[in-house]
């Protein structure tokens, strides 16, 4: 008994409540948001809230099932998930929702009955998971670093991302691609590649995203007609340059998201009080409610919370000294803090509008579940590792 018990006291230590706490206090905000969005504001009934938690619920026993997990085991799994996940996106070519591609011009998303699922928010973990794989095997197999074999690294990586990439594009979902490209460039930073290959790489993204911006803004007919951008995205970089340039047109969300965040002022108006019409509040706009109905406290608070967040998954990934974790965590930790910066960026004009929700808060159940999926992918990491200082071995029974 006093064995069971001392076992049971172990397992518990291992548990990280800071990480919980914190996403439980996220969970909190995002039913409030979503409930003075949809019920206050826009006076619709209950039924989007309560969905919402419902979702969250959903969410917490994907987090308890992700925890059961080690790093053996989902090692073994991650190429099942990555193929699995390639497959759901092959599908949702052929059988997407029509009604919410005509009305988001994203073809992404399933629909069954009265709901909608887009697999590729599951994609991102799945992808993070096969990644860290490939990362972890070349560099256990390279027993001496150099140029060669790190470019060899970066075929395997772009061999891993390409079909992804791809078949989301096809889906024209510039958003996802951009978490994508944030989870792969994380996992690349500290996956040892030599800065000679690194620093020219980031030379010429930065060169093509400034001939981007200046073509879009310049000549976004020729980029419709010669590359694989839609009419849509030139509008949002155009709108993103003059963001008061069309407000009765294209740019009318971004203006009147702008207007929201500026009118909260210090302190905000109180909780359900807008006096801004801003469209796809409850969703990739909800932090217009945030900022309108609590101000710039409000604001800042809900980013120190994100930070702790962050901060606290870093200091496990540094705990378990996994090399195998700690890629997964990496892209785990670019994932969310690309969402949030993309976002709030976005929604005050910083960038352009891409369609991405504010991790734990917007509506939206997919997103939600990735971002949980990743929240169990940490706790398992300090849950099962070996190495961590309360494991369970014969030393400490």
């Amino acid at each position: 008994m006093n064995r069971s018990k001392h076992i049971a006291k172990k397992q518990e230590s291992r548990i990280d409540y800071g990480i919980i706490l914190t996403v439980m206090l996220l969970a909190i905000i995002g039913i409030v948001s979503v409930y003075a969005t949809t019920h206050i504001i826009q006076g619709q009934d209950l039924r989007p809230t309560l969905m919402h938690a419902l979702w969250y619920g959903i969410g917490a026993l994907v987090v308890i099932a992700t925890i059961q997990f080690n790093s053996e085991q989902y090692w073994k799994l991650s190429q099942y998930f990555y193929f699995i996940g390639l497959g759901l996106l092959v599908l949702v070519i052929f059988f997407h929702d029509r009604e919410l591609a005509a009305r988001t011009g994203a073809e992404s998303w399933f629909r069954v009955g009265g709901l909608t699922f887009q697999p590729s928010e599951l994609v991102k973990p799945a992808y993070t998971l096969y990644l860290s794989r490939i990362v972890t095997e070349h560099n256990t197999a390279t027993t001496k670093r150099s140029i060669q074999t790190d470019f060899k690294l970066l075929g395997k990586i772009f061999a891993c991302a390409a079909p992804v990439v791809l078949l989301i594009q096809i889906q024209h979902d510039l958003g996802t691609n951009l978490v994508i490209l944030a989870i792969t460039s994380g996992v690349i930073l500290i996956s040892g590649i030599s800065w000679k290959i690194i620093a020219p790489v980031v030379g010429t993204v930065v060169v093509l995203g400034g001939g981007l911006i200046f073509l879009a803004a310049n000549f976004p007919d020729f980029l419709v007609k010669y590359t694989f951008f839609d009419t849509y995205q030139m509008s949002r970089i155009q709108n993103w340059l003059n963001p008061f340039g069309d407000t009765q047109g294209t740019g009318f969300q971004l203006a009147q998201s702008i207007k929201a965040v500026g009118s909260g002022q210090f302190y905000g108006k109180g909780l359900g009080i807008s006096e801004v019409n801003v469209p796809v509040r409850e969703s990739d706009f909800i932090f217009t409610t945030i900022a309108e109905n609590f101000g710039f406290i409000g604001s800042a608070i809900l980013l120190l919370i994100y930070f702790i967040l962050i901060y606290q998954m870093v200091q496990t990934c540094f705990e378990t000294r996994s090399e195998f974790y700690a890629y997964i965590s990496t892209g785990i930790i670019a994932m969310i803090l690309f969402h949030i910066f993309e976002n709030v960026g976005m929604t005050i004009g910083l960038l352009p509008i891409t369609g991405i929700p504010l991790p734990f808060i917007s509506q939206g159940g997919s997103a939600l579940l990735s971002n949980m999926i990743g929240v169990g992918l940490i706790l398992s990491m300090k849950f099962h590792h070996r190495n961590y200082r309360y494991a369970l071995s014969d030393d400490y029974m």
